[in-house]
């Protein structure tokens, strides 16, 4: 059982603390971003290196590395989106007339070079561990992307629990993408798809003459699925799901408006 839980373990708390973190240096003083950013550099360029070594690394170790560069690259790319230094050509809010195709490029527009840059930092990995059999990293990032899209995308089309206290300040203006309502249609997909996802996964654990390392990545991946999955119910139910990050949050965050189904939201500088 242990050879399941820890690995298990192991991504709650990963997933947990490292959203804390970013949270946490999100919505310190805009003066401290630029520190943070540099720091966060420098660990994205060892999380590369990481990534590159674990590669040739078949073991349960090579595995847990892998593992964590993986969320270290995404935690970058979150955190240069969420600090403002890798956004878009017009991040500006939204325009309250703009509806349907119209509103989701203006949205789009709010954040293209991050999208690029997602990109670029799944080539990076691809490159590293291509030919390799410890493929983890690329695994770990590529669901990553996925889920966080999805997630995006049911906040633009509309959730009951935004969670808009998470925004820093700066990105009050991201706020008018997003749409409160009690369901959307692509809701029920990505929750679906999702679960089934982490049942593949959970099939292949139980394959016979799995190796070792690979029951420890499989039940990581699971795990790092499953709790995309949560977070997209988080979004849905009535649950305080935002107390589990209360502590990253300097002081009780001020309201920000968002977009109810009919309504547009305010725009806050």
């Amino acid at each position: 059982m242990s050879a399941y839980a820890t690995p298990a373990l192991y991504a709650v708390l990963l997933w947990w603390f490292s959203t804390g973190v970013i949270l946490l240096l999100d919505h310190l003083p805009r003066k401290t971003h630029k520190w943070s950013m540099a720091g966060g550099t420098l660990v994205l360029f060892a999380a590369l290196w990481a990534i590159g070594a674990s590669a040739a690394d078949a073991t349960e170790t090579g595995v847990y590395t892998a593992f964590t560069a993986a969320v270290l690259v995404w935690g970058w790319q979150e955190m240069s989106y969420y600090m403002g230094f890798v956004s878009g050509p017009r991040p500006v809010a939204c325009p309250p007339h703009l509806r349907g195709v119209d509103k989701f490029f203006a949205a789009l527009a709010t954040s293209l070079w991050h999208e690029f840059a997602i990109v670029l930092g799944g080539l990076a990995i691809l490159v590293l561990t291509w030919g390799q059999p410890n493929h983890f990293a690329l695994c770990t990032y590529a669901t990553l992307v996925l889920m966080n899209a999805s997630a995006r995308l049911n906040m633009f089309l509309g959730v009951r629990n935004l969670n808009a206290e998470f925004l820093p300040p700066h990105l009050g203006y991201l706020a008018g993408f997003l749409t409160k309502k009690p369901m959307n249609l692509l809701f029920p997909f990505s929750v679906s798809l999702g679960t089934i996802a982490v049942a593949l996964m959970g099939r292949a654990l139980l394959a016979e003459g799995i190796a070792t390392y690979e029951v420890v990545g499989f039940t990581l991946l699971a795990s790092l699925t499953a709790l995309a999955v949560l977070e997209h119910w988080f979004l849905m139910l009535p649950l305080p799901s935002a107390a589990l990050w209360n502590w990253s949050l300097p002081g009780k965050a001020a309201p920000i408006a968002v977009k109810t189904e009919d309504t547009a939201a305010s725009p806050r500088d």
